[in-house]
């Protein structure tokens, strides 16, 4: 685009919002004054989109190699929405096409949720039953290099579409575990068709224990599903449920609100939004009605709970419909919208601040559990602090009072100082040698702890009874 036209077009735009505006209006003398500001605001405007185009066409003039138009605007819309938060981005035609796929429960690719920090791509969590869970990584770890080339060299988009391709293809990605001060060490992974299954149960004798890996289109529909099949199956040794949400990154907000719904009167609030704009405010309650009769409920949640899986188990929490147990989750309070725009892309853009039913906004502070139980750690050290959405840079500010926080704080201090075991400790609690056999699954002390809590609620209450 030629500089001259670009101007043009630019002061197309900006006097298009002029005709629309009092100013070329009949104006009251009271009005005056506020619309000297505004139109010393657009003049403001205009001068930064001259600025803007000046840089646009200097760069593709005079720039090393050349550069394509589409490639200079596409990165300046990336770069003004990243600058705003961790999870504001600009996504063009094939990374909008890739983001619906996804959001219906099935894409190609590696199965794993990233975000950027300081340019490196960060695990947020790897969705079970995928090539990245099934290779062992992380939450927190951190991606340096994507088939040897650095990620720094590339936007989030750009780093998640190296990530993926064809069924059956390879790539290597190169891990820092525990900062970047971590040891790198390579991962090669085979690249397939990712069926994310968001929903499993087991039985654990008399206790329903349901997974809830990730919020899709397919989650309510898979919740159903288990829920009935437990009844089935457990009949009337049915005693409760332990709804596992650690590692959930989130998805849709519709489906969480669904979910909730499930375990929850219908009327109750699950959440509410505040946005910018006042009249946009809502409030969102569940319905249907509660599905599990009103039998005890243990949410576990950890550090890669996040977005949608926080909105479910705040919810749950602050109605006393659940006991949590875990660590605190990753503290993600905002809610994202995304926004289709000319050329087939869309912009996701952080638009408001969700709140739990008690009025909590859990942004960059996390949902503590109500019972802290850290995983079993079998190395004699202890547990160090996760990476939590308030780590990220540009996060968005929590806007309670500093008392609350100060006391958030204080019981989080208090919190990492529990739970803490060696392994030697945990052989003896499971009353084991010391010498486990290496083929036997890890032992999952948190899923214990929750089963355990179940069937305690159970035992009080029948004694109660009678």
């Amino acid at each position: 685009m030629p500089k001259n036209m670009f101007r043009l077009f630019a002061l197309f735009v900006l006097l298009a919002g002029f005709a629309a505006h009092p100013l070329f209006a009949k104006n009251a003398p009271d009005e005056q004054k506020d619309e000297a500001k505004t139109a010393e605001s657009s003049s403001d405007t205009f001068k930064q989109l001259t600025l803007f185009s000046d840089v646009l066409e200097r760069v593709r003039a005079d720039y090393v190699d050349p550069v394509t138009d589409n490639k200079l605007i596409e990165n300046a819309l990336n770069g003004m929405l990243s600058a705003l938060d961790p999870h504001s981005s600009y996504m063009n035609k094939k990374s909008f096409q890739d983001m619906q796929t996804q959001t219906r429960g099935e894409f190609g690719g590696l199965g794993i949720e990233v975000t950027m920090e300081n340019s490196i791509v960060k695990v947020v969590s790897p969705i079970d039953d995928t090539p990245a869970a099934k290779a062992g990584l992380q939450p927190n770890d951190l991606i340096t290099h994507i088939n040897t080339k650095p990620v720094t060299d590339y936007t989030l988009n750009e780093a998640v579409d190296r990530m993926r391709g064809p069924p059956g293809t390879k790539v290597v990605l190169t891990i820092r575990r525990g900062g970047l001060s971590g040891r790198p060490f390579d991962v090669t992974l085979t690249r397939a068709v990712i069926r994310v299954q968001s929903v499993k149960w087991e039985p654990k004798e008399d206790v329903a224990y349901i997974r809830i890996g990730t919020f899709n289109e397919q989650t309510q529909v898979g919740l159903n599903k288990a829920l009935a099949e437990a009844e089935d199956k457990l009949g009337k040794k049915l005693i409760g449920y332990v709804i596992d949400l650690r590692n959930n990154p989130g998805g849709l907000l519709d489906e969480a609100i669904s979910v909730s719904g499930s375990f929850l009167e219908a009327g109750k609030e699950v959440v509410s939004t505040r946005s910018r704009h006042k009249e946009e405010d809502q409030s969102l309650v569940a319905k249907g009605g509660d599905k599990t009769q009103g039998k005890p409920i243990v949410v576990l949640i950890n550090g890669g709970s996040a977005s949608a899986s926080e909105i479910v188990a705040g919810a749950l929490q602050d109605h006393r419909r659940a006991i949590l147990i875990g660590t605190k989750s990753f503290g993600k309070g905002s809610v994202q919208t995304i926004i289709p725009v000319s050329g087939g892309g869309a912009m996701r853009l952080t638009t408001a601040r969700y709140y739990t039913p008690s009025g909590r906004s859990i942004q960059a502070l996390g949902i503590e559990p109500d019972i802290v139980v850290q995983p079993a750690k079998l190395e004699k050290v202890a547990f160090g602090p996760g990476v939590h959405e308030a780590d990220l840079k540009g996060a968005l500010q929590n806007e309670a009072s500093k008392e609350d926080k100060d006391k958030m704080s204080e019981a989080a201090s208090e919190n990492d100082e529990e739970g803490v075991f060696s392994s030697r400790e945990l052989d003896k609690a499971k009353g084991k040698d010391k010498k486990s056999k290496k083929d036997e699954p890890p032992f999952d002390y948190q899923l214990a702890r929750a089963l355990d809590l179940i069937r305690g609620i159970h035992l009080y209450g029948a004694k109660t009874a009678k």
